[in-house]
């Protein structure tokens, strides 16, 4: 394991355990993982937007997350949609 793989405000014991238990995950379980992940992300990233963009709502929110993640050129170019200069 290298350095930087392990994380830093854990003990190297439980660091094993942890990857140990992800090496006996099936592949189904993995991928619910990542999804869960996924899912907590987009909804903190959500949030923030929220606290950023007070006036905006639902569909406006989704935009500005997508371009976040797929970034401001190919939001335009799917969606046609343009951020106003205020932010992302």
């Amino acid at each position: 394991m290298t350095p930087l793989s392990r994380a830093l405000d854990t003990s190297p014991n439980v660091e094993a355990l942890r990857l140990d238990l992800y090496r006996r995950m099936t592949p189904e379980q993995k991928a619910r993982r990542v999804s869960d992940l996924t899912l907590g992300a987009c909804q903190l990233a959500v949030a923030g937007l929220k606290q950023r963009f007070p006036e905006a709502g639902a569909p406006e929110l989704l935009l500005r997350l997508a371009v976040l993640r797929l970034g401001a050129e190919t939001v335009a170019r799917v969606y046609g949609w343009v951020a106003p200069r205020d932010g992302p």
